[in-house]
């Protein structure tokens, strides 16, 4: 069986450039998805500042007061300067006190949309190009790579420590191996030859087909599966792509 290594081989390469160029093009709806959420959050800043404002004006009215009483000098005026005084102080130190809050809340609530904007962002962007590359990966002829497929297979059977290798060929009612295509007679005698030669065993087969794989094979008992297919290379792309967000 010959494998044509450079049609794989561009056919990788335009996947990546395929999940590169989408994680750019669809950034932007979610780019306007967190404008408008920061437009909220600057209306709360504007509220903070509007009640920071306020206080300013009344501490203006305030001393202003205070000027106009420091020319009377009976004791009842002074007195009243005193209590409005102390009055205004109370105020403000309130309004400055709620206009502190507000700020820090508005900045913490930018910073948290932000980080968790930029996280979904990224995850979903990441989830699309996956998800197109999916449906690209299915439309293409993965005859040549269900032997690359199998090869790898293969070769991960064949990297077990015995002990496990044993414990495969001693499962109760043989192993399943799943394929995306349904292989014919003749190709399944090989597969099984080639599982057996990996295991130094002759455990019973049990050959399923899931179109799911797109192209590839999983070898799976109760306790047990073996990954070798496009459908989990896919998974394990969009995983490092959303840890890397």
């Amino acid at each position: 069986m010959t494998i044509d290594w450079w049609t794989l081989g561009l056919q990788a390469v335009n996947v990546l450039i395929l999940v590169w160029l989408l994680s750019r093009v669809f950034w932007r709806p979610v780019a306007d998805a967190i404008a408008r959420r920061q437009d909220k959050v600057e209306a709360m800043l504007n509220e903070a500042k509007a009640a920071q404002a306020k206080a300013d004006d009344m501490l203006a009215e305030v001393v202003a007061a205070r000027e106009g009483m420091a020319a009377e000098r009976n004791t009842l005026l002074s007195e009243a300067a005193l209590q409005a005084e102390a009055a205004a102080k109370a105020t403000l130190q309130e309004a400055a006190a709620k206009a502190e809050s507000l700020l820090k809340a508005a900045e913490l609530e930018s910073a948290h949309i932000n980080d968790a904007n930029r996280a979904a962002a990224a995850a979903q962007s990441a989830e699309l190009a996956v998800d197109i590359a999916r449906k690209l990966l299915a439309r293409l002829d993965a005859g040549k790579a269900q032997a690359l497929f199998l090869d790898q297979l293969l070769a991960a059977v064949d990297a077990l420590p015995a002990k496990d290798k044993a414990t495969l060929a001693g499962t109760a009612g043989g192993m399943d191996l799943i394929s995306a295509t349904d292989p014919d007679s003749a190709s399944k005698a090989q597969i099984e030859k080639a599982v057996w030669t990996a295991l130094d065993a002759q455990p019973r087969l049990n050959f399923h087909t899931d179109p799911a794989l797109i192209a590839g094979f999983e070898l799976r008992t109760r306790h047990f599966v073996l990954h070798s297919s496009w459908a989990a290379d896919l998974d394990t792309i969009l995983k490092d792509l959303k840890n890397a967000a």
